[in-house]
């Protein structure tokens, strides 16, 4: 496996292939990502460990929209058989993404156990949805220092899982090794991914203020259907966002060895334009 390192513009062009790959087929990449985002809700639902389970989950989540956007570059269409999509890979395979669950799992709750530190758990009952968010209570200074700490904490955890899923996945690499090689991978392609993210950030900004406008004027033909509508229309950018998660995986690392792309289980990321 070998490491590349891109220019910062690249950034922006995985933004503009995640877009275009999704409205290759929005309606089942969609589909796709409600299911995962389905199964963490559900996972919630069991006593004690629920939410831990659902946070253990999030991995697979991201793997499942990989494999999903491989699929679709691959000229297939994403089935709902792409959520077992760790099932099928081998035990070995499935036991290290279970392994990554609990890694994430654990290193959430320790950033939500130290923000607790600070506002006494205030912070982490609103982000996990145990208590609603007020005005009041986002002013509250030990609030606002909890929450800056938790977003500084979970910056390193994102980078140490953002590629590991895939690594597991197509490069059958040890969960530790995959979380520093993603570590290094996104630390070596800072630049790339400093414009990635601010390029969604622009996108969903504007998006956002045309999704305004639109509720705004649909409200008065539609009344609170306008306002399920704008929740729909997040959801899609959210599933985009996620499509374009695998571009910056295979521009991040060469095909495994002995193959010309990227491949695991008749699944290949790799662009069939630079095919022979």
């Amino acid at each position: 496996m070998k490491l590349n390192i891109v220019p910062a513009s690249t950034g922006s062009q995985w933004v503009k292939q995640g877009i275009q790959t999704f409205w290759r087929h929005p309606m089942a990449l969609s589909a796709l990502f409600l299911l995962s985002m389905a199964a963490m809700s559900l996972a919630t639902l069991f006593p004690f460990i629920g939410p831990a389970l659902a946070l253990a989950l999030l991995p697979t989540a991201s793997l499942v929209m990989m494999v999903a956007t491989a699929e679709t570059l691959q000229g297939r269409m994403p089935t709902p058989a792409l959520l077992l999509v760790a099932f099928h890979t081998g035990r070995q395979r499935l036991h290290a993404m279970a392994q990554l669950g609990v890694f994430y799992a654990v290193g959430f709750l320790l950033i939500m156990g130290l923000s607790a530190l600070i506002d006494g758990g205030q912070f982490a009952q609103v982000y996990l949805g145990r208590i609603p968010m007020t005005p009041e209570l986002a002013q509250e200074p030990t609030f606002q220092t909890a929450m800056w700490c938790a977003m500084l904490l979970y910056l390193p955890l994102s980078l140490l899982f953002w590629h590991a899923p895939g690594l597991v996945h197509w490069h059958a690499i040890p969960p530790t090794k995959a979380l520093f090689f993603s570590f290094v991978a996104c630390w070596r392609n800072l630049g790339a991914f400093v414009v990635f993210f601010l390029s969604w950030v622009g996108v969903f900004i504007v998006a956002g203020l045309v999704l305004a406008v639109l509720t705004t004027l649909l409200f008065t033909l539609l009344g609170n259907m306008a306002a399920g509508l704008m929740v729909a229309a997040a959801m899609v950018l959210a599933a985009m966002f996620f499509t374009s998660v695998v571009f910056t995986f295979r521009d991040c690392f060469s095909a495994p060895d002995g193959h010309d792309e990227l491949e695991a289980d008749d699944v290949t990321y790799g662009d069939p334009r630079q095919n022979p």
